[in-house]
């Protein structure tokens, strides 16, 4: 198969876009409208604000693109149950592939249309994604894909493989990920369980178990502004990623879930102690919970939990 995507372009195509917004209207609005300023492709967004404590519903029904269609979650139901509202209003308006776009990540359109061009070329792709790199220069690359959470401790991929410029993965990152509307209807959407983080490798592993592939387009790029998360990378973040990977296990891991539970466990322990002598007394504790419920089927969003636990407070980002 000839992967050179870019002498297979279709002069039209139909896109939906999900972004979710969550007290940060300022970044939802300049995502939304870079994408409005496309010149051939016409994106139908979906806007979906997480129960936002700020003004910003009003600033989006006033000032978002014409035709947005704008989605209010009367609760925060974090980055799975936000997406999820708006690929149900998306699939419910038509069968066109869903980009779910975090509002600080940026692609331009001809790397959207490479990824357009896999789908339409591939009919066996049913995810893919670009490769992503920081925002500010040098651009390093954040992540070219990902591997199985259940088995690695890092799962990002940070080179673009040699060989075929489109390439398997075991899952694709959430900031920018193109998925076909038959994948949704046909293995369903996002693990709410998970509230935040490994719900794209959940669901990648659906997708690939009934049959579709998900891949990386090792010549797209997308551009990943993080320092708008990183006041929460030492709690919340840190106590999703351990507490879901027991989620992951368990639904996927039948027969050795036993073990690679213990083993996390262990890790989770390690990591705790690690943290606490080295004074970040908050972080320690997030770890501590994440293995507490992630052994006892605690699931969904805690952030009220952890923060209140850990004494920090929550900073607006968009994907929680």
């Amino acid at each position: 198969m000839d992967w050179d995507v870019a002498t297979n372009p279709k002069d039209e195509y139909d896109i939906a876009v999900v972004i979710l917004n969550w007290n940060a209207a300022e970044d939802t609005l300049r995502c939304a409208h870079r994408l409005a300023g496309f010149r051939k492709l016409r994106p139908r967004l979906f806007v979906v604000d997480n129960a936002s404590q700020d003004d910003s519903l009003a600033r989006l029904a006033t000032h978002l693109p014409p035709h947005t269609q704008v989605i209010a979650n009367q609760e925060n139901l974090g980055f799975s149950g936000g997406s999820n509202r708006g690929i149900h209003a998306a699939l419910a308006a038509g069968d066109a592939p869903v980009l779910l776009l975090n509002n600080d990540a940026v692609i331009d359109e001809p790397d959207l249309r490479r990824l357009l061009d896999v789908l339409d070329i591939e009919p066996a792709v049913g995810i893919v994604g670009p490769v992503i790199c920081e925002a500010e220069p040098p651009h390093v690359i954040l992540s070219a894909g990902n591997r199985n959470p259940a088995l690695l401790l890092n799962t990002l991929l940070t080179h673009v493989p040699p060989g075929a410029p489109v390439y398997d993965v075991d899952y694709i990152s959430g900031s920018v990920a193109l998925i076909r509307a038959e994948v949704l209807n046909r293995v369903g959407l996002l693990d709410e369980d998970y509230f935040f983080h490994t719900e794209l490798a959940d669901l990648c592993r659906r997708a690939r178990q009934a049959g579709w592939r998900c891949v990386v387009d090792g010549q797209a790029r997308a551009y990943h502004d993080l320092a708008r998360s990183a006041p929460l990378r030492g709690t919340l973040y840190t106590y999703y990623l351990v507490r879901n990977r027991f989620i992951y296990i368990r639904k996927f891991y039948r027969w050795t879930g036993w073990l690679l539970s213990a083993l996390w466990a262990v890790y989770a322990l390690l990591l705790a102690a690690k943290l606490a002598a080295q004074g970040e007394s908050p972080a320690s504790r997030a770890v501590r919970m994440a293995l507490v419920d992630g052994l006892s089927g605690r699931w969904g969003g805690q952030n009220a939990r952890v923060t209140s636990a850990c004494r920090v407070a929550a900073v607006p980002v968009a994907q929680t």
